[in-house]
């Protein structure tokens, strides 16, 4: 079981921490790559092949490729995550506007928490520990009401 967090370039690696650091909270084992669809496509490649990945997060700014990019290679899920690089309407459309047979399953802007949060309820439909541990976070959310959307309860 891993998750296989790619990014585009090492300026949203701030925001892949956020992923990897739920994940890594969840006991979910995951991986953090800069690996760019237009610049790296061979490390993208070999990325996708890797067979213990079983979901994979894939973020980008500007043209948001790298998801769709990642989703054309693969039959594993793909959540991609749309960065807010200026208005960031161009990266949310690109990730969310996946031709037909390419499916993307997309977050809002910048979303990385409930990126993880969705990779670990893929993983949980195989994984009864995964589950268990999912039901705990959102006991403890409950818990803290007032708590500030995309903060650790």
């Amino acid at each position: 079981m891993k998750v296989t967090v790619l990014v585009g370039s090492k300026s949203d690696l701030e925001i892949a921490g956020k992923v990897a650091a739920r994940l890594t909270e969840l006991e979910i084992p995951n991986e953090v790559h800069v690996a760019s669809a237009h610049r790296t496509p061979e490390k993208v490649e070999r990325l996708v092949r890797d067979p213990a990945t079983d979901v994979f997060v894939a973020m980008a700014g500007l043209s948001a490729a790298l998801p769709g990019v990642v989703a054309a290679r693969t039959l594993k899920p793909v959540i991609g995550v749309p960065l807010h690089r200026g208005l960031g309407l161009d990266s949310l459309l690109s990730v969310v506007q996946m031709p037909p047979g390419v499916p993307v399953a997309s977050v809002g802007l910048d979303a990385a928490e409930n990126a993880a949060l969705l990779a670990a309820e893929i993983l949980g439909l195989q994984h009864p520990e995964v589950v268990r541990r999912l039901e705990a976070y959102r006991a403890r959310w409950r818990e803290e009401p007032t708590a500030p959307a995309g903060t650790s309860p």
